[in-house]
């Protein structure tokens, strides 16, 4: 009912101005009526045939109907692979608006496009953030999506004589289609080698093998130190973890600090239930641990990064609903509707379309210019620089290498006080311009960033933004708000507006104010980041004290990433004191010492 209202005003009000010019509290229906409409006209199933529902009657596997499975299966219980490990992306637009445009695969050319306007001449701070917001990003992505790429089929791109790239064509992997029926005339469609759930499988593994392997089979804990280190797996140098691709030592910090989380939470149980089993204890923590990583991407990493009123209120109300906890436990029915009483514990709902990811939401998360190129690592106590380190030499088993020899407060501490880099062109690490990986491969990950929404039918920039029912930018001044910008725009893009790709417009889009990515990508972070709550039934039907017990569900209503930090770091304290947001810049030591004598 709420919604409905909400969505109604919405409609009225953005008739006639941009939602996000509106005082906060007219916004907010207008954000109601975006999501409702995107709801409604872009979610688009690519399944063929589509997934198989189990039969009325049919048994259940034993223990799926309390816990998550590891493989994403039986989240739906009607429909049992829907968002499982291997299921297809879906679409955010119709699709036969998501052929791949083969014969302008490589026009203009991806590396072009990468060295002209993603090269960073200087570093562009994101000063309202800090560094541990582009870990948390990388951290959640993790969980999110993988593409499998394919073993034998590649795609050139060619590069210039005077271009100092070595291999001369680049040579990247095709990204894998999932095997189509035979006569199918769709674009082709990708699985996900991840599940799609919000279930921290970046943690935990999205198979059996990887799932027990990090576990110590002991009172439900996983593999990791008090100080943060996680065991690395003698066969490859990676840690035993659920992802290890693209790792970093701000990757490594989150790990550790989730790893500890979990095995805090087992303590809490096992106090409380000393009867359960190794199994029960690690199930039950997976569980609790993984809710607190949502709301903590919910309702503090989103409005760090948006920290616009509207969008502080939408995401507080996605989690938490415009009415208090106390209120929800009185009138019970108010948690049926999920803007008087959030998506959480409110009815599951698909909306029309079997739940999964999206290939533009892939697309809108990529934020690489989030990584710095340089790092300082210093002391919490007393702020002295400890050692300076090129992007190079915290990547990968180097980076891992650098982990070990600080102590995880110092580390912490260090991405607490640094910014991040701002989601704009022109500043994208040189560094992944010129990757080399661990296993010898040499790569420019912007240049592919680009190719690989070209190869997957992702629209370009304007045909997107059309797409989402926005009006599309008439000129490249329009675009960039900048001439100089725009010049170099048109030039990349031999004054051909419809071809400018979707990640140069993204970067390019003046930003409303409050606004650290675009209001284009924003429209799809709308709708998928309720739809993963609003599909999930462990956030949804099967929210509450019979699935996470009592005090599971004490322990997520009382925790954010500060209270993490400190249990496990008290040490920070004095930096997170007073901080608003764990992802917005920390007190230097300092501040911390200045406003410790001022308190004495």
């Amino acid at each position: 009912m709420a919604d409905s209202i909400f969505g109604k005003i919405g409609d009225f009000l953005g008739k006639n101005r941009p939602w996000y010019k509106l005082p906060a509290l007219l916004a907010a229906p207008a954000l109601v009526q975006m999501r409702n409409e995107l709801r409604e006209k872009n979610l688009h199933d690519t399944e063929e045939p589509p997934l198989a529902t189990r039969k009325p009657g049919d048994p259940l596997p034993p223990n799926v109907k309390d816990q998550r499975t590891l493989d994403g299966t039986y989240n739906d219980l009607t429909c049992p692979h829907m968002g499982a490990k291997n299921r297809r992306f879906g679409r955010n637009f119709p699709l036969e608006k998501t052929f791949p445009d083969t014969a302008n695969l490589l026009n203009p050319n991806p590396r072009e496009v990468s060295l002209a306007l993603m090269t960073r001449q200087e570093f562009k701070p994101a000063t309202i953030l800090n560094l541990l917001a582009a870990s948390w990003i990388q951290f959640m992505v993790h969980d999110w999506f993988a593409h499998k790429k394919s073993a034998s089929k590649s795609i050139d791109i060619p590069i210039r004589d005077t271009d100092a790239w070595p291999d001369k064509p680049m040579r990247i992997a095709a990204t894998e289609p999932d095997p189509a029926p035979a006569g199918s005339t769709r674009p082709p469609a990708y699985a996900n080698d991840n599940t799609h759930w919000w279930d921290a499988s970046q943690l935990y593994g999205c198979d059996d093998a990887t799932g027990s392997n990090l576990r110590t089979h002991v009172d439900g804990k996983l593999r990791v130190s008090a100080d943060a280190k996680i065991p690395l797996n003698p066969g490859t140098g990676f840690e035993i973890t659920g992802f290890t691709d693209n790792h970093w030592i701000g990757l490594s910090m989150l790990h550790g600090l989730f790893a500890l989380e979990h095995n805090t939470i087992c303590d809490m149980l096992k106090g409380r239930h000393p009867d359960w089993s190794d199994e029960e204890l690690f199930e039950k923590a997976r569980l609790i641990n993984t809710a607190v990583l949502a709301k903590i991407h919910t309702v503090e990493w989103t409005p760090a990064i948006l920290p616009q009123e509207a969008i502080a209120m939408g995401m507080h109300t996605n989690w938490y609903g415009i009415t208090d906890e106390e209120v929800q436990d009185v009138l019970k029915f108010l948690n049926d509707d999920e803007v008087l009483g959030g998506i959480i514990g409110s009815p599951t709902d698909h909306h029309g379309a079997p739940y999964c990811l999206t290939e533009e939401f892939v697309s809108v998360y990529r934020m690489h210019p989030l990584i710095p190129d340089e790092f300082t690592i210093r002391s919490a106590a007393t702020g002295e620089v400890l050692g300076n380190y090129p992007l190079p030499e915290v990547a990968g088993q180097k980076g891992r290498k650098v982990f070990e020899k600080f102590s995880p407060v110092d580390l912490f501490y260090s991405f607490g006080v640094a910014h991040p880099g701002a989601v704009r062109l022109n500043n994208y690490p040189r560094f992944l311009q010129n990757l080399n990986r661990d296993d010898g491969s040499r790569f420019d990950l912007a240049a592919i960033d680009i190719l690989r929404d070209r190869e997957r039918g992702v629209p370009r920039y304007n045909e997107f933004r059309r797409l989402l029912r926005k009006d599309p930018v008439k000129s490249f001044e329009e675009l960039a708000g900048d001439p100089a910008v725009a010049e170099e725009i048109r030039k990349v893009y031999d004054g051909d507006l419809e071809k400018v790709d979707l990640m140069v417009g993204l970067y390019a889009e003046p930003l409303p104010e409050g606004f650290g990515f675009s209001e284009t990508a924003f429209r799809i972070f709308v709708l998928m980041a309720s739809r993963r709550l609003k599909s999930d039934r462990f956030f949804t039907n099967d929210w509450g004290p019979h699935t996470y017990t009592e005090e599971g569900i004490a322990w997520i209503r009382d925790n954010g990433m500060a209270s993490v930090l400190k249990r496990h770091f008290p040490q920070l304290a004095g930096a997170l004191h007073g901080v608003e947001n764990p992802f917005a810049p920390w007190k230097a030591a300092g501040q911390i010492r200045a406003s410790a004598a001022g308190e004495a």
